[in-house]
């Protein structure tokens, strides 16, 4: 995709199963919630998070935090699953030993998007990003350091992921709205599970 980005075709579709499972422990303890920009606006894709911390945006700005503002309780842990899966993806594309603290989950329903954005709330620009694709396929856009690079549109479908890093970690991307449709494991919706290394 760019240099420090690749694409890995079903990589994670192996494990869906088990994938699936630990999402609904996670939900029940933090269920989806659509959460506001500090410009007001109320965001298309539901969120929740799991592990050390979880990225949270509010009035007061993005950020991460160790308490889920919904319940005043620390994020569900993070399953063991999930940092096998993150830490086998990323050796794939050539970042060893990631070691995550955070998975943020996002939710797409049909006509869910996610604006361009960088991930630069994090303090280590080292380690890489790792984004997991379950459910229905989406229109991944991929662009450059700025927002005005012009960026390729990448297909992905249930179990693909995408890992960035390097030259490529604060690249411009994003979520082209999505399509209606219906997955026979995770029905009308698209699941992304993005982990990061945030200190």
């Amino acid at each position: 995709m760019a240099e420090g980005a690749v694409l890995l075709r079903r990589f994670a579709a192996p494990m869906q199963d088990e994938l699936r499972d630990a999402l609904r422990e996670i939900a029940s303890a933090a269920p989806f919630r659509q959460m506001v920009t500090p410009g007001g606006f109320t965001m298309s894709v539901a969120m929740t998070n799991c592990g050390n911390v979880g990225w949270v945006t509010d009035r007061r700005g993005y950020r991460y935090d160790p308490i889920d503002p919904d319940s005043g309780k620390p994020w569900p842990s993070m399953p063991p699953s999930f940092r096998a899966l993150a830490a086998r993806a990323a050796a794939q594309g050539g970042f060893a030993n990631f070691a995550p603290d955070a998975c943020l989950i996002n939710r797409y329903e049909p006509g869910a998007k996610m604006s361009l954005h960088q991930d630069k709330d994090e303090t280590d620009f080292d380690a890489p990003i790792v984004s997991v694709s379950l459910g229905l396929p989406a229109t991944f856009l991929f662009g450059g350091a700025k927002r005005s690079d012009k960026t390729r549109r990448y297909r992905l479908t249930h179990g693909d992921v995408v890992v960035w890093g390097g030259p490529s970690r604060l690249f411009f991307h994003g979520i082209a709205p999505l399509a209606d449709g219906e997955h026979p494991l995770f029905g009308r919706q698209r699941i992304n599970l993005t982990f990061r290394k945030t200190v």
